[in-house]
């Protein structure tokens, strides 16, 4: 993931505007023609998403073989992480997701990060990437950016693959308070919009749009699925139906699946809430846990996605395995049809 992960599984977003005179790379704010809002972009054409956090790090040579996963480089090498986004704008990404996914304070206090560093630490994922957007205009990068704050699972805290089952023993209550203070720290750091994803489970889901409410940043919903169903075995219409209501969710969709369940997905997302529909699957290679290990072959093809779109997707990037290649070519897919 951008989210970290262990199972397999307008605004012409590549327009060309001219550089302000302030280098900010869009037009200025005060004009007609400044940068849209995500949601204001989704509603023209599709939005390209950037591919999998914690591949590219690994490719860059740094070690995730830890709990924290990539939310680790946070406190070690965070520099690692600007890198890694920079590497996904240059390719043609719109949107980067931060390395917050498995950043939580419980998971902080594990390794004797006291609360206030750990907000800190939430805080600089999101100026990280902000700061890789700046680097990437400066670079000569001409589309629209956007940060999107990445909130995974609880079951991501706790590292013993239950986020990919769901069902933790506790009721939706405790998982909104366990949600909503990371939330806020990551609401207040500015990003574009509030990634909720790879989640596995409907209940969690609710939760979830209930701790975003009032926050005042926009947000996407997006399950971690296996064939038509949540991981947690819940039917995908009776999963994607409450986010039709939410009035702060501006796209609800999947992410960390194979990708050969993506269309039937976006069809049903589409259907059932009226919204733009965010994908990013995995390559479709599987993760072998106890070899560590990646075993089989990619069926992730740039050229799926025109399908994506065609079903109603409009936020379209990978998860695991995909990397900046991958992206660059999904964006020229898009962009050439």
């Amino acid at each position: 993931m951008s989210s970290d992960t262990s199972l397999p599984h307008g605004t012409s977003p590549h327009g060309t505007s001219p550089r302000s005179a302030s280098g900010d790379g869009f037009p200025a704010r005060g004009s007609a023609s400044h940068r849209p809002s995500l949601a204001e972009a989704l509603s023209t054409g599709a939005v390209v998403l950037d591919g999998g956090m914690s591949n590219q790090l690994e490719s860059a040579g740094h070690d995730l073989s830890d709990e924290l996963w990539s939310a680790r480089l946070l406190a070690e090498r965070p520099e690692a992480i600007t890198e890694a986004h920079l590497a996904y704008f240059e390719a043609g990404a719109n949107v980067a997701i931060t390395s917050s996914y498995q950043a939580t304070f419980e998971g902080f206090a594990k390794r004797g990060i006291d609360r206030q560093e750990a907000a800190r630490l939430l805080t600089l994922s999101v100026e990280l990437a902000q700061e890789a957007a700046r680097q990437a205009r400066d670079k000569g990068v001409r589309q629209p950016l956007w940060v999107a704050a990445s909130m995974g699972p609880y079951g991501a805290m706790l590292a013993d693959g239950s986020e990919y089952r769901g069902r933790y023993g506790l009721t939706v209550d405790e998982l909104e308070r366990f949600h909503r203070p990371r939330l806020e720290v990551l609401a207040a750091a500015g990003p574009d919009v509030l990634a909720l994803e790879t989640v596995p489970d409907a209940e969690e889901a609710e939760a979830l749009l209930r701790a975003v409410r009032g926050l005042g940043v926009p947000a996407w919903l997006s399950y971690s699925i296996a064939g038509d169903r949540t991981r947690a075995g819940q039917p995908l219409e009776e999963a994607f139906a409450p986010a039709a209501e939410a009035d702060a969710v501006i796209a609800v969709g999947v992410n960390c699946c194979a990708p050969e369940d993506v269309e039937g997905a976006v069809a049903t997302a589409a259907r059932v809430t009226g919204k733009p529909v965010v994908v990013y699957p995995n390559s479709g290679e599987a993760w072998d846990a106890e070899a560590r290990a990646w075993n089989g072959r990619s069926t992730f093809a740039p050229e799926q996605v025109l399908a994506w779109r065609d079903s109603g997707a409009r936020l379209i990037g990978g998860c695991c395995r995909v990397g900046p290649d991958a992206v660059a070519s999904i964006a020229r897919t898009l962009s050439a049809s």
